[in-house]
């Protein structure tokens, strides 16, 4: 079976900067990949350029096998197949928790205002914020954003869901509830490639686990491989830093 997404030969630069060096990645359908690393090692990077917010400046990238950098390749279209969750939560601030789930799918995706508030109310309702959906941004906790940031994301019906450190913005007593939300998806068969510095979650429920270095894929494996048994000095550096700091 083809992976959704191949990354091959993937370069990105900023000025002389080279953030990530000739990075290979795939991702099957159904795969939950957690992505970790030291602050600077390109993670926030590649998942940027997954999704083009990032271009890169050399290499591939396949959805279901058709390099989405090719000349003439619908980008737009490309998009719709991503679901996004960013550290900040990028609400809109000046629309309601329902009419922010709902404004993507009328103007993206051409759906009914029907059809979108329905599809929105199920996933609010799947991340527990169904009570919320008259609220503004402004009077929710920053637990509660991120899960309509999850909910809304949800809504588009992604292919992939790219997660970019979606806890790092929180206070530590609201990241468990943005991590189990998190969890539930991944128990859902829901394609996911995550962002991370919570090993423990990385730990549980990844299939896959990326460890990156100064813009290369260091290791990657299983997460009992990863965590019980790097065979790499810096994952073993890495991991014995992080794991004395929790």
């Amino acid at each position: 079976m083809k992976p959704m997404i191949e990354v091959e030969h993937l370069r990105k630069t900023f000025g002389k900067n080279e953030v990530l060096k000739d990075i290979h990645l795939s991702v099957n359908k159904g795969e939950v990949v957690t992505i970790i690393g030291s602050s600077g090692s390109g993670k926030s990077t590649l998942l940027r350029c997954i999704n083009l917010l990032e271009i890169p400046n050399d290499g591939k990238i396949l959805f279901n096998g058709d390099n989405v950098l090719a000349k003439g390749y619908d980008l737009p279209k490309y998009r719709t197949h991503l679901g996004m969750v960013f550290q900040q939560f990028n609400l809109f601030n000046n629309h309601d928790v329902l009419s922010n789930c709902v404004v993507g799918q009328v103007q993206v995706l051409k759906r009914s205002k029907e059809e979108a508030e329905k599809i929105a109310l199920e996933n609010l309702t799947r991340v527990g914020m169904e009570k919320y959906i008259h609220a503004k941004p402004s009077q929710l906790s920053g637990g509660q954003k991120q899960r309509v940031a999850i909910a809304r994301a949800l809504s588009m019906n992604p292919d992939v869901m790219l997660f970019d450190e979606p806890t790092s913005a929180l206070d530590p007593e609201m990241v468990g509830e943005v991590l189990k939300t998190m969890r539930d998806l991944a128990g859902s068969g829901l394609t996911m490639v995550i962002v991370t510095h919570e090993m423990a979650f990385a730990r549980d429920v990844s299939d896959r686990v990326i460890f990156m270095d100064h813009g290369i894929i260091a290791e990657e494996g299983t997460p009992e491989h990863i965590f019980n048994n790097p065979t790499k000095e810096r994952t073993k550096e890495f991991l014995k830093r992080i794991l004395e700091d929790v």
